[in-house]
């Protein structure tokens, strides 16, 4: 949900002395936003600023958005953007599924001559990536972002949860090191077998998000009587549980704001009819609209981390999450907000309960919140992450 960060374009830094070029192997890219694209982007604005040379390979976009200037743009921060072969994503068109070969990725990379495959959330483009990696002798780093295989349940195929498994295992094990966001996820790979590991997390944008931006006009026009501003921020999609959100639909003086968009915003338009429906929002005015709730909640369980988590306390809103993936790292409960069981909707509302009805609660678990985000920096991030490149290279050179 986050556009673009400006925060380094004013910044000059010295060329790195070890500089390294890399290519970002992306399932998905602009303009789709999601995690993923922001951590990508992240990773580019970072490798810009510190001399460090990038191309980034992704599905082409579709011919409508090239005609409309909606499409993958072809270069970002003076990098390369390469797209390959693409067809939509049946239940949910806006992604883009690559169709292109293992022959093709080698000779982008050959030509380009990388010295480091970033794998980022590999799963169909990622897989030939890395096997087109392999067949160049570059070293690869693995960044597992996307708990695929849970979403079969939830598009009604759960028949391929195992076999997804297997190939996430696949990939991990042939990557030279992969690298989780959360605890969770580090035990979800450890559990297939694979040892290359490290905790990557994310950096939060603390001058974008803050609650100074926390804005009186758009509270007065959602909630004109005063109402507590239940909110979540996230793609309306079946993996983010944004259904389970009815169940705080009738919680009396509040009101439900909902912002993303996705391929289930007209039947969740329908299901929480009172609800108020921002669409898509990014930059300063998602940061506005995050500042102006007193509680956000997350119902997907699914999370590798969750980004918005971090945004939301740096806006300095307490959090009610699942108790499962990257919450559990994010979200101190009982001091920053709770944490409820996946699947206990009576737990959810309890919670939240708890916070809209107590302001003096809602109101430490919020300094509390805010507190525990500082300090989180995107370019600490940043530099983990080259010494992670730098690490891959040499072990590969000494082998």
């Amino acid at each position: 949900m986050n556009c673009p960060s400006r925060i380094y374009f004013d910044v000059t830094v010295d060329r790195h002395p070890e500089s390294v070029k890399v290519a970002i192997v992306a399932e998905s890219f602009l303009p789709h936003f999601n995690g993923v694209t922001n951590s990508i982007l992240k990773t580019l604005d970072h490798l810009a600023l510190t001399g460090h040379d990038a191309v980034v390979i992704t599905p082409a976009g579709s011919l409508t958005g090239e005609l409309t200037g909606h499409g993958v743009p072809k270069h970002y921060r003076g990098f390369r953007i390469h797209t390959v072969p693409s067809m939509p994503l049946a239940s949910y068109p806006e992604v883009r599924v690559a169709t292109t070969s293992v022959g093709r990725l080698r000779k982008i990379l050959a030509r380009e001559r990388v010295d480091v495959v970033h794998l980022a959330s590999p799963f169909i483009l990622g897989w030939q990536g890395l096997r087109a990696a392999q067949e160049l002798n570059l070293p690869t780093v693995a960044l597992y972002q996307t708990e695929v295989p849970n979403y079969a349940s939830r598009y009604k195929m759960p028949w391929l949860t195992q076999r997804l498994w297997e190939h996430v295992q696949a990939i991990h094990t042939a990557a030279d090191l992969s690298l989780v966001p959360s605890t969770f996820s580090f035990q979800q790979l450890k559990n297939l077998g694979i040892d290359r590991l490290k905790i990557s997390g994310r950096g939060v944008d603390t001058v974008q998000f803050t609650p100074q931006r926390r804005s009186e006009h758009f509270r007065q026009a959602v909630a004109p009587n005063g109402e507590v501003i239940i909110g979540y921020v996230g793609r309306l999609a079946a993996e983010k549980q944004v259904a389970d959100l009815k169940a705080l639909a009738d919680l009396k003086n509040t009101r439900l704001v909902i912002v993303g968009s996705g391929p289930l915003e007209a039947e969740l338009r329908a299901l929480l009819p009172t609800a108020h429906f921002t669409g898509f929002l990014s930059g300063e005015r998602l940061a506005e609209v995050m500042a102006s709730m007193d509680v956000f909640v997350h119902p997907g369980s699914s999370e590798t981390f969750c980004q918005t988590i971090q945004e939301a306390m740096a806006c300095g809103v307490p959090v009610v999450a699942v108790g499962r993936g990257g919450p559990l790292d994010l979200v101190d409960s009982s001091h920053t907000g709770w944490l409820y069981q996946p699947g206990n909707l009576t737990e959810l509302r309890s919670r939240v309960s708890d916070l809209v009805y107590d302001d003096a609660k809602r109101l430490a678990f919020a300094s509390a919140a805010l507190a525990s985000v500082q300090g989180r920096s995107w370019f600490n991030i940043g530099e983990q992450l080259v010494d992670h490149y730098q690490f891959v290279r040499m072990a590969r050179i000494s082998r």
